[in-house]
């Protein structure tokens, strides 16, 4: 027999095809996004015919809910639910930063840059055919930020002057005595005029970004699963695909 020593065939390494979907958003966010809408909701709900009690409606309206006084005490209870929300998503936040597991990244960041104010400019040329390319977007575009940072602005607004109506008594130690006579006008109106401003900024603004676009009607699924697909991750957040998958693959090399 002849004796010959057989090459020994090394196979090509196994391609590992890329995945189907991204996970977008965790299981923490997605419960601290449920609660906020659900709260947003229950206060929208019973504070717009408290506000508008002449309406022709809001009196049937109101008795939905159980009569002014039921009404005014879920409002309060959702409203707190709402800022022990707010209040663990900063502290989420904090943690993920202080353990490193969230690091600053200009295509990742929630941050507002200076892009994204050239991403404004960009976009307005593209869609009135001024300019011919549209912008890249990291995780987060320009809208995504605004509807953001709303929240921290309604909170301190919405929120505190909520606090001061639900606990009178409590409050007034911190005001001066010389403001008791029109303070609590002022915080009336901040409470009720800016919760209007909110519901007509979700209703027109998050509600068609998310729901009403040709391609997320009736709505985007990611507040439920967490994910988006790498197509829809290509075409919307190309900047972050590229930090996520991009930068990867040459770290691997």
């Amino acid at each position: 027999m002849n004796n010959k020593e057989i090459p020994t065939v090394i196979p090509p390494p196994a391609v590992i095809p890329p995945p189907k979907e991204y996970q977008r958003f965790n299981v923490i966010e997605r419960i601290q996004h449920v609660i906020l809408f659900t709260t947003f909701l229950l206060l929208a709900f019973t504070g717009w015919p408290l506000k508008y009690p002449g309406v022709e409606y809001s009196k049937w309206w109101i008795e939905i809910w159980g009569g002014p006084e039921t009404a005014g005490l879920i409002h309060r209870i959702a409203g707190i639910i709402m800022l022990l929300n707010f209040a663990w998503h900063v502290m989420y936040l904090a943690y993920r930063m202080l353990t490193g597991r969230m690091k600053f990244r200009m295509n990742t960041t929630i941050i507002p840059l200076p892009k994204d104010v050239m991403d404004l400019v960009k976009n307005i040329m593209y869609f009135v055919g001024i300019g011919k390319e549209k912008p890249k977007f990291g995780r987060f575009s320009y809208i995504h930020k605004f509807d953001y940072w709303a929240v921290f602005w309604g909170m301190g607004i919405i929120g505190l002057s909520g606090l001061f109506l639900t606990f009178p008594v409590q409050a007034s130690y911190i005001f001066p005595a010389w403001s008791l006579n029109w303070i609590w006008d002022v915080v009336r109106i901040m409470h009720s005029d800016e919760a209007l401003l909110a519901i007509v900024f979700i209703l027109f603004w998050h509600f068609y970004n998310e729901h009403l676009k040709w391609d997320k009607f009736p709505m985007s699924m990611t507040w439920i699963t967490g994910k988006i697909s790498i197509d829809q991750m290509k075409h919307e957040h190309p900047l972050e695909y590229e930090v996520e998958f991009d930068e990867k693959k040459e770290d691997e090399k």
